[in-house]
């Protein structure tokens, strides 16, 4: 029997601040380019539709941009509205080019992620299964490495404290920041993690603080660490910069986090600019968009390796052909019921339909505005 067109009836957006426990710097606060971290701002939407199905999906910005995106995705919403929930490619385009005078990467996209996110979310919810294998999953569990631990701001002590208190927990790999003015001291902290953690995966990141020069100076040093990559040693548009390091180095080169569109990773990909792809859901446009880079990206013979977001990337990760990274961050945490489970170095696809997310009372609690764009 065929199941009637469902119709979207209401988009709730709201705008969400997380605050950190303690601010975070990385290379790019050292290096005189940013301030440290104090907070994540995220942008949700709640999707519901005639037959009272539901679904969520959510954005987010790092030190600017937050509420830009609310106010974009809150112009153009309304457009959603009356239309089947299951058209997702015609629906975000359809959204897309309404706020095309801005643009068609960077903020629009970003702001309609949530859409999207949302869109798939409730799609996999009616379905009555879990995001991943809706889409069509490769495989139950992905392979996992854990980042917060590793910032700048914390002495080595601290950094090596979390790694084994990740390691503990089934955290596969732990992943620090270098990228600091003394190189000798990225050395130093980066051979004491790995004394500490043993033949436990390692991954260093930058966050494109390096030249050319240094990049591949420090990339021969570190190489002596067995690591599993080198994470942006360059600027992120520095195509030809990373290409040359790719082929110079034995150690792989990862990169892709900080670009925001599927068009920008297409020319990552087409000057053969790293070994792992890194894309970022929220920062692309939302799933549609990373399905179509997921495609690009396996037809390049490339590795992946999402960035943040783990409740979205787990699902796209579980569904790439290739064994896949996700990103461990336990920022998220307080805005949601659930809790994704580690095991033996992986990170375990949980069997709840959707994303398998739900929020909580905390993420109400720091909701800083909200708006409901039909009728619910």
């Amino acid at each position: 029997m065929t199941r009637a067109a469902d119709a979207i009836t209401a988009i709730t957006l709201s705008s969400v601040t997380l605050p950190l426990a303690v601010p975070i710097s990385d290379a790019k606060v050292f290096t005189g380019r940013q301030r440290p971290m104090t907070e994540v701002v995220l942008l949700f939407a709640e999707i519901t539709t005639a037959q009272g199905f539901e679904g969520i999906g959510f954005s987010y910005s790092k030190r600017a941009g937050g509420p830009a995106q609310y106010a974009h995705a809150k112009e153009v919403a309304g457009l959603a509205l009356g239309e089947d929930p299951s058209d997702i490619g015609k629906l975000i385009t359809k959204l897309l080019w309404a706020g095309a005078s801005v643009g068609r990467s960077g903020l629009a996209p970003q702001a309609l992620a949530a859409i999207d996110v949302a869109l798939y979310d409730l799609k996999a919810r009616r379905a009555g299964l879990p995001l991943a294998k809706l889409l069509g999953s490769h495989r139950d569990a992905v392979r996992t490495y854990n980042t917060s631990g590793g910032f700048l701001n914390a002495d080595i002590g601290a950094v090596t404290e979390a790694a084994q208190r990740s390691l503990a927990a089934g955290i596969g790999g732990i992943k620090i920041k270098v990228g600091l003015p003394d190189d000798r001291e990225d050395i130093r902290r980066a051979s004491a993690v790995r004394e500490h953690i043993g033949d436990a995966p390692l991954m260093v990141d930058a966050n494109q603080q390096w030249d050319r020069s240094t990049a591949l100076r420090m990339g021969r040093i570190l190489s002596e660490l067995d690591l599993v990559w080198i994470e942006e040693p360059l600027d992120a548009y520095d195509h030809a910069g990373h290409a040359r390091l790719t082929s110079a180095l034995d150690t792989p080169i990862a990169t892709g986090e900080m670009l925001a569109s599927v068009a920008e990773h297409t020319e990552l990909i087409r000057h053969r600019a790293c070994d792992i792809i890194q894309p970022d859901a929220p920062r692309i446009g939302g799933i549609t968009a990373f399905l179509r880079l997921m495609a690009l990206a396996d037809e390049a013979g490339l590795d992946l390796a999402p960035h943040f977001a783990m409740e979205i990337h787990l699902h796209l990760a579980a569904c790439y052909p290739r064994e896949t990274w996700v990103e461990h961050f336990d920022w998220l945490d307080p805005l949601f019921e659930e809790r994704l489970e580690t095991r033996d170095g992986r990170m375990i696809v949980p069997d709840r339909p959707g994303l398998g997310i739900t929020l909580s009372e905390q993420a109400r609690a720091w909701t800083t505005d909200t708006v409901t764009i039909g009728t619910r």
